[in-house]
């Protein structure tokens, strides 16, 4: 490949983009040229290898045979403007218990190349405006680090009226003039625009059929978790901190990961006027909110002395976690995070279901993957407090093995007893909590 342009240079790009974006309020007009065969060459770097292949069929191993072939010709229409985005196929996956199902867009390996890079481009953008509110699909924050921001803010103002909100279809129903109008704000580049526009105009393909659509993104797309975040920032973000803040009486703050978000108020008047509005600023923009899944709830601190007419709080979730109050081992109220009943299920679901699908596999082979699902379940729902939840899950997925190792034979059925000497050599591994919710939380 021609050229000595390195990681670092595509890096230094990236850095130049965000200082100029601090500089000029105006929106940017020259982003385009940034991208050339080398940062084409850092965005395949950056893209998985290994996802199901699009319509198209093409694994990244193959189109990675004839890399810097390929990544020129994708330049060269790339600039010129005749790279055509192909249909994103589709596929559902279980959602929930497994009586659901959501939907997820599979782009080819070159879309998600080309995505990647413009992705890469429009970060360094975006994260100049973006709120800190937000968590979700940005460079350096994850959901660990919303939820304990959470339990920070609501520690400080022991609790407060939550509202819970759920966005119906959020995905399925962003309306592609009002993206338009909001990247208009900030980027005008029209190489990158016009890609974008064949992104949001390609198409899916389901069941051999191709449909379109004036609104939505397919989840699963490379650009689609930025195109939202642009979409809830104009929407939701920049309206909750400008516009809802300084009208109401008391403290409130909001917290986002990707539609995912939950609306903290101290007095509960504040609470019920931004509820009785939310609706209206959201169908402005083609959202609307999930009727059974939207609610406001008492979660105030329960007093240290309880007294009879005393309201009790309640619960919620978000991230996969249930937020509610309980004693520390000193005594005093504190948040507490255990596992989401419905994320427990679906997990335990998972499990169940590979050990059907595997049973014919050895068991050191079996073992090797249970121990991996075990310690992803861990790495994610291991915080502080959730400790009891997570020897529940590791118990639930030992009885779900051995009844999976019992179908293996009509005749020989593993006891217990027998069970308990295979889980010796091959152990499962003990829960940990990997991530301390609290260790910059301030004192109640």
């Amino acid at each position: 490949m021609s050229g000595t342009q390195s990681p670092s240079n595509v890096t230094t790009k990236l850095r130049w983009i965000a200082e100029l974006t601090k500089r000029k309020d105006a929106p940017l007009t020259a982003l385009g040229h940034h991208i050339d065969q080398e940062f084409l060459k850092e965005a395949y770097r950056r893209t998985r290898k290994d996802s199901a292949p699009g319509v198209d069929g093409q694994t990244a191993k193959a189109y990675g045979e004839k890399l810097d072939e390929n990544l020129g010709s994708l330049l060269d229409r790339f600039k010129a403007g005749t790279y055509r985005a192909p249909p994103v196929r589709r596929v559902h996956i279980p959602k929930g218990d497994g009586t659901k199902t959501r939907p997820i867009g599979i782009p080819t390996f070159e879309d998600k190349v080309l995505q990647r890079a413009v992705t890469m481009v429009l970060e360094s953008v975006y994260e100049q405006e973006f709120l800190d509110c937000s968590y979700g699909f940005r460079p350096g924050r994850s959901a660990h680090q919303a939820l304990e921001q959470l339990g920070n803010h609501l520690m400080r103002m022991h609790g407060g009226w939550v509202l819970e909100a759920d966005i119906q279809d959020f995905f399925g129903s962003m309306e592609h003039a009002c993206l338009r109008r909001q990247l208009d704000q900030r980027v005008r580049d029209g190489v990158l625009r016009r890609a974008i526009d064949k992104w949001l105009n390609a198409g899916i393909m389901e069941a051999g059929r191709i449909g379109y659509s004036a609104t939505g993104t397919p989840q699963g797309g490379v650009i689609s978790p930025l195109l939202a975040n642009v979409y809830l920032h104009e929407v939701l973000d920049k309206w909750f901190e400008t516009e809802v803040k300084p009208r109401l009486t008391a403290e409130a703050f909001l917290i986002r990961y990707a539609d995912d978000f939950v609306m903290v108020f101290m007095l509960e008047s504040d609470a019920r006027r931004v509820m009785a509005v939310l609706p209206k600023r959201l169908g402005k923009f083609s959202l609307s909110l999930h009727p059974e899944k939207t609610r406001l709830m008492y979660f105030k601190q329960p007093p240290v002395v309880r007294k009879p007419n005393n309201r009790e709080p309640e619960s919620f979730e978000l991230l996969g976690f249930k937020h509610f109050w309980g004693k520390s081992r000193k005594g005093k109220w504190i948040l507490r995070l255990k596992t989401a009943p419905s994320r427990f299920t679906r997990a335990l679901l998972r499990v169940a279901q590979w050990c059907r699908r595997t049973l014919h596999l050895p068991v050191p082979v079996q073992h090797k993957r249970l121990v991996a699902m075990l310690q992803g379940h861990y790495a994610y729902f291991g915080v502080t407090g959730n400790i009891e939840a997570l020897k529940r899950f590791q118990w639930e997925v030992a009885r779900r093995w051995h009844y999976w190792l019992n179908r293996r034979s009509q005749r020989a059925k593993m006891t217990w007893e027998q069970f308990n000497r295979l889980l010796k050599r091959h152990p499962l591994p003990n829960p940990v909590v990997v991530h301390s919710i609290y260790r910059r939380a301030a004192k109640p």
